[in-house]
């Protein structure tokens, strides 16, 4: 089995149509290694017969295996770690002082396996635990793979070690020998949901204080990237906050948005 030039276009046009994700020639081995084994599952010949499988199937099964397998949700706690001081120190105390009807917005666009969401939430749990907050944080992703992962709150001691003791103690319990959950205190805050960042408008009824989107627009081309930077800035409150990777940036020239300090900007 192998793929054609023809076979890999339809797929990389499949997914920048559907997904946004812009996939070069060089992915053309990484696509092949991660779907060969989902045409073997359904008994396919060839790369051909799987693009009219997945096109033609209405269910929304075939995409959801084909997401999955295809995106790489590389993720882990503190990571790019200024972002969540500069969140806690500065960001925090501007919600506290400027919306006092005591309602948090914050939403981690792409948030993967859940890494990133939790760290936030403990960060506003901190601030806000004692203060009648509603706390409430949105965070989602493409890949139900990984929104399941998110959603169980279940990491190894090794992948906690980098947070703070008292995070380990209040924030997460034992589950068995390697691994603790995170506690439903923490939980209970964070509105796991899939969700297609190509959607052209966003469904928000209100707008966002804070928006994390990290590591996700390195996979866009500038076109996509700009669009979706405009839909951020849309549904982003007045002065509110977007956080994107360190690898990523922003087109200065077609953004309204104000630079801050590296990958954080203002609206």
């Amino acid at each position: 089995m192998e793929i054609t030039d023809k076979e890999f276009n339809n797929i990389r046009d499949y997914i920048k149509k559907n997904f946004g994700i812009n996939l070069s020639n060089e992915k053309k081995s990484l696509v092949y290694s991660r779907l060969r084994s989902v045409l073997q599952a359904n008994n396919l010949e060839n790369f051909t017969d799987y693009y009219e499988y997945l096109t033609k199937d209405k269910t929304g099964e075939a995409a959801v295996v084909f997401i999955d397998k295809i995106t790489t949700n590389h993720t882990f706690f503190m990571r790019e770690v200024d972002h969540f001081y500069y969140f806690r120190d500065t960001v925090l105390p501007f919600i506290e002082r400027e919306f006092p009807q005591k309602d948090l917005r914050l939403w981690c666009a792409g948030c993967s396996s859940g890494e990133e969401s939790y760290t936030l939430q403990m960060l506003v749990q901190d601030h806000f635990g004692t203060k009648g907050w509603n706390m409430q944080m949105l965070a989602t992703d493409i890949s139900t793979n990984v929104l399941d992962k998110a959603t169980a709150g279940i990491y190894s001691n090794e992948q906690i070690a980098p947070l703070p003791d008292n995070w380990k103690k209040n924030y997460f319990a034992k589950y068995d020998e390697e691994n603790k959950i995170v506690v439903d205190k923490i939980k209970k805050e964070i509105i796991f949901r899939k969700f297609n960042l190509m959607e052209e408008k966003f469904p928000f009824k209100k707008k966002f204080q804070v928006i994390f989107c990290r590591n996700v627009m390195i996979y866009f081309d500038n076109k996509t990237r700009d669009a979706l930077v405009q839909r951020y800035y849309d549904c982003l409150e007045p002065n509110g906050y977007l956080f994107i990777g360190h690898s990523e940036s922003l087109n200065h020239s077609d953004t309204a948005f104000k630079y801050i300090m590296p990958a954080v900007y203002r609206k």
